[in-house]
């Protein structure tokens, strides 16, 4: 893997903003004044480019701190989505694309689509509908988040692009009936007219394009025909996920508990919000947790390669892929193992079924039952941490004769 440097992100992106971020990463920032709650905000504190915009900045989130939204290099649409995605077939689609390479899976009222981060990668935003829903597609690849949300906004349908601005390092989307300002991370438009708006998640997962074409053999997959000339498949940001090092453009406080940019499993929100990281749950295959009292399931399985890695998406690492659910099936839940090595296969104790990363069962008494998907992402810690601070961090039972010496 090749290590990301920030001289090969502005060449690879052009990143103009990269030339603040030596003043902005060592700084801290000044504390910000959003008003008495009566007055306008305090628009001073915002140091990117308002111009061109209508956007009603009179109209800003108070828990948003302006002084954390920068410029990402590209301005306005300056990274542009897709409106009229056009799909091709799984057989297509693999002359391409790599059995293992990243997709965003999606199945939504009988129709399943899957969204390449080959493509994705250069869009951030795709405009679509799927089984009769207008939806909108996301992808952050400074944060590695991929989020599905319905695309209608208080009964009216709304499409979106791309802000060319980021907070926490993270997407800022905007909607192009009011222009407001909408955070990809948290589906909550911050700034504008729509300002306390929450788009509605839908569950999404990132698979390879092989366990796409498993799960969903007639299922079709956004192509390269986009009407912009993108070298499709190449990774413009290679070696960025380096567990270890700073993430770009965040000039936040990073929470130490875990590497900055090491990848977690996420779920719940507030005090209910949970993260699983790689490293752990990748050793156990199967986590459990509860969420309100209700009890979830995540999966870990090998296949998946990261979209973040070599420059060649086709040819980065294996970094596996989650999925999260509930274990409950007919009313009864479920326990869930994986004896054996990271490739051995998840089973439940009850049935002996065999149980593949999407929730699937495909072997076994309960095989064709699809386990409950729950609403839930990947995400790089910083990213997820910045806006989920109270986050509980799962940590694997100790094995027997095992101490906690903590």
């Amino acid at each position: 893997m090749k290590r990301f440097t920030v001289t090969s992100f502005i060449v690879a992106l052009g990143l103009v903003a990269v030339l603040l971020a030596p003043s902005l990463q060592g700084s801290t920032p000044p504390v910000v004044a959003q008003g008495d709650g009566e007055g306008a905000p305090d628009l001073s504190q915002l140091r990117v480019n308002t111009g061109g915009w209508a956007t009603d900045f009179s109209k800003v989130d108070p828990d948003v701190d302006l002084t954390q939204f920068l410029g990402g290099g590209p301005g306005k649409d300056g990274i542009p989505a897709i409106n009229d995605p056009v799909f091709e077939s799984i057989e297509s689609a693999r002359e391409w694309i790599d059995g293992q390479a990243p997709v965003i899976a999606l199945e939504l009222n009988g129709e399943a689509k899957a969204y390449p981060m080959a493509v994705m990668t250069w869009h951030e935003i795709a405009n679509d509908t799927i089984g009769g829903e207008p939806v909108v597609v996301t992808f952050c690849p400074l944060c590695n988040t991929a989020l599905v949300f319905k695309a209608t906004v208080d009964g009216a349908l709304s499409d979106f692009g791309t802000s060319g601005n980021l907070y926490f390092s993270n997407l800022v989307m905007y909607d192009r009936q009011t222009e407001s300002w909408w955070q990809q991370a948290t589906g909550q438009a911050v700034i504008g007219e729509k300002v306390g708006t929450q788009l509605e998640f839908l569950p999404a997962q990132i698979v390879s394009l092989d366990q796409f074409a498993t799960d969903h053999p007639e299922g079709t997959v956004l192509s390269r025909d986009t009407g912009f000339s993108r070298e499709y498949g190449r990774n413009p940001y290679p070696g960025y996920d380096r567990a270890d090092e700073s993430p770009f453009l965040f000039s936040g406080t990073a929470d130490g508990r875990i590497a900055p940019k090491e990848r977690v499993a996420t779920t719940g929100t507030g005090d209910q919000a949970i993260a699983f990281a790689y490293p752990e749950l990748s050793g156990v295959g199967v986590a459990t947790a509860e969420i309100d009292g209700e009890p979830i399931v995540v999966f870990w399985a090998p296949g998946t390669r990261s979209a973040l890695g070599d420059r060649s998406i086709n040819d980065s690492d294996d970094v596996g892929t989650t999925g999260i659910y509930s274990p409950v099936v007919n009313g009864r839940e479920l326990t869930f193992v994986r004896d054996g090595d990271r490739s051995a296969p998840i089973t439940d104790r009850e049935t002996g079924s065999t149980w593949s990363v999407t929730g699937l069962a495909t072997d076994g008494d309960l095989a064709g039952t699809q386990l409950e998907r729950l609403v839930s992402a990947d995400h790089l810690w910083f990213s997820w941490a910045a806006f989920n601070p109270d986050t509980r961090i799962w940590e694997p039972p100790l094995a027997d004769g095992e101490e906690d010496l903590g």
